[in-house]
C-alpha cells in the first residue's frame, strides 16, 4: 500500500503534468474517475493563469489579452510554484514573457513587466516606525561607516534599459497618446508603495548605487564607495540624512568592534 506522501506526490504529478497512470487504479467511485480529476486539473491551470494575469494587468494594457494569457497558461506548465504564498508566483514570469514567440517586437517587455512585478510588491507593505536623525546623531562617525541601516519593506531599486516609468505612467493616467516612441535609455528607479499606494521616482545614477547598496544590506562606508565611483561629488553624510530625514529607515544596526 502507498503512503500518505506518495499517494499526495502522485496527485500533484497528475495535476500538473496531466499523468495519472499510476494514481489512475486509486481513483474509486462513480464511472471515468479519470474524467473526473481532469477538472482538478483544469481548474489548477486555469486559477494560475488568471492569477499570473491578474498580477500583469498593465502589462495586458501593453501588449493584449491574448499574448499574455498564452504564456501564462505556458508558464504554469513549465514552471509550477514551489512554495504555497501564491503572493510570490511570478517572479520569473516578466523574464518568461519576453521570450515567448512575438516578444521581440517589444524590446521593452522584459523591464516594463519587471517594474509592474516590483510595483505590485511594493503596493501591499506597510510602513514601520522610523528612526529619528536624533537616534543617527549618537552614533559616532567610526562606528557609523560600518554600520547597516534597514530600509522601509516597501521599497525598491530597479535599474532598466528602457524608460518604462513612463509607459507605465500612460497606464495609470488611461491614457493612450496617438502616437508614442521609445528610444533606449539607462534608468535608476526608486519604487516606494504602502496600503496600496505607490510612487515611481527617477534617481541619477549615484543616488541609486548609495541606496541601493544599503537596500542590499551593505554598509555605510560600502554604499558610499558605490555612489562616490560614480560621482566623485557625492555627499554621503548628506544623502543618508535625507534617508532618515523622510522616515525610510527603520532599524540601525552597529557594529561593535571586538576587543
Amino acid at each position: 500500500m502507498l503512503r500518505l506522501a506518495e499517494v499526495q506526490s502522485l496527485v500533484r504529478v497528475g495535476i500538473i503534468t496531466g499523468e495519472i497512470s499510476r494514481l489512475a487504479p486509486l481513483l474509486l467511485g462513480g464511472r471515468y474517475p479519470e474524467r473526473r480529476f481532469a477538472i482538478h486539473e483544469r481548474n489548477y491551470e486555469t486559477s494560475l493563469v488568471a492569477a499570473l494575469v491578474t498580477k500583469f494587468p498593465a502589462t495586458v494594457w501593453l501588449t493584449g489579452s491574448r499574448f499574455v494569457t498564452e504564456a501564462a497558461h505556458s508558464f504554469v506548465r513549465e514552471y509550477p510554484p514551489q512554495a504555497p504564498c501564491i503572493a510570490e508566483y511570478g517572479r520569473t514570469f516578466p523574464r518568461f514573457l519576453s521570450s515567448c514567440p512575438g516578444a521581440d517586437r517589444t524590446p521593452y517587455l522584459h523591464d516594463f513587466a519587471e517594474l509592474e512585478w516590483h510595483v505590485g510588491r511594493v503596493a501591499i507593505a506597510v510602513d514601520e516606525a522610523a528612526i529619528s536623525l536624533h537616534e543617527l546623531s549618537s552614533v559616532s562617525a567610526d562606528a557609523l561607516l560600518d554600520a547597516g541601516f534597514t530600509l522601509q519593506s516597501g521599497f525598491c531599486y530597479v535599474r532598466t534599459s528602457w524608460p518604462v516609468d513612463e509607459l507605465m505612467k500612460l497606464y495609470l493616467k488611461d491614457s493612450a497618446p496617438d502616437h508614442f516612441s521609445i528610444d533606449a535609455l539607462d534608468v535608476w528607479l526608486e519604487l516606494r508603495g504602502a496600503r496600496g499606494e505607490f510612487d515611481i521616482n527617477r534617481l541619477d545614477a549615484a543616488q541609486y548605487a548609495f541606496r541601493k547598496s544599503i537596500s542590499d544590506g551593505r554598509s555605510l562606508g560600502a554604499a558610499a564607495e558605490s555612489a562616490l565611483l560614480v560621482d566623485a561629488g557625492f555627499d554621503p553624510g548628506q544623502a543618508l540624512a535625507a534617508l532618515v530625514a523622510a522616515g525610510l529607515v527603520t532599524a540601525l544596526q552597529v557594529r561593535r568592534n571586538k576587543s
